[in-house]
């Protein structure tokens, strides 16, 4: 694993979004099918996954994982430039197609996830720290959509967020922030409670991700340092709820 720097910060003031404030049974760890991981003493225990899962309830699905740590408690430590930009993450890749959620179909693993990044904003719809400025807050844990797929550009057998080249055109969602990246920023909020990140997602059709493949990784992405293609790789890879990225995992 590469080394990041990451910055610990006190619990009160770590988590910049809302906390979930639900019930300890309702997390992750305690549910039925949920993929499960054994606790790792040699890893950061914010990013150390004990379980992930994904659930429905009429058209909100829910994504969540519990920690061996804090949840959100890390975050990354800022370079001043966009590009080499750190940015740490809480994922859950799928098997749905990327379609289910706007972007062109057949282009690799959609994904959702939770990112923190102080050195760039790319939720340009939205105010997460509600100052007037919706171009300020990277750094706030927020959510993306994502389609990744294998880019040896990123290293060997590496993963990165999917590039649009030149000149391409794919479908986008309505809310795509315009980097020329599959990226999607739908401001659902991530919620977080002791050791649990949670993401309620409303979908017009919920029966359509029913039975999908789920998994959880914890990871860190950089961008580029000359800010081209591949704009965004996973550099490092924490944890991984199933050991193996099978996507285990059924939505029920």
């Amino acid at each position: 694993m590469k080394p990041l720097i990451l910055t610990t910060l006190a619990v009160s003031l770590s988590i910049s979004t809302a906390f979930a404030g639900g019930d300890p049974k309702s997390h992750a760890i305690h549910q039925e099918g949920a993929v499960k991981s054994a606790a790792d003493s040699s890893k950061t225990a914010a990013f150390d996954i004990l379980a992930a899962h994904v659930h429905r309830t009429g058209r909100t699905v829910t994504f969540h994982m519990t920690t061996n740590g804090v949840a959100g408690s890390e975050k990354p430590e800022p370079v001043g430039a966009l590009g080499g930009a750190p940015v740490l993450s809480y994922v859950w890749p799928t098997s749905l197609d990327p379609s289910t959620v706007g972007f062109e179909g057949k282009t690799g693993i959609l994904a959702l996830a939770a990112t923190s990044h102080p050195d760039f904003d790319d939720t340009p719809l939205y105010d997460e720290d509600g100052d007037g400025d919706p171009a300020n807050d990277g750094t706030k844990w927020h959510s993306h959509w994502v389609v990744l797929t294998p880019t040896e550009a990123c290293g060997d057998g590496a993963l990165g967020v999917r590039d649009i080249a030149k000149g391409e055109t794919p479908r986008m969602p309505a809310t795509w922030p315009g980097l020329p990246i599959f990226i999607d920023s739908p401001g659902f909020t991530p919620l977080f409670d002791g050791p649990e990140v949670k993401i309620n997602v409303s979908f017009a059709d919920a029966d359509a991700v029913a039975g999908a493949g789920y998994d959880g990784v914890t990871s860190a992405l950089k961008v580029n340092a000359n800010v081209h293609a591949p704009l965004l790789c996973i550099t490092d890879v924490f944890d991984v709820a199933s050991g193996d990225l099978s996507l285990p995992g059924k939505i029920n």
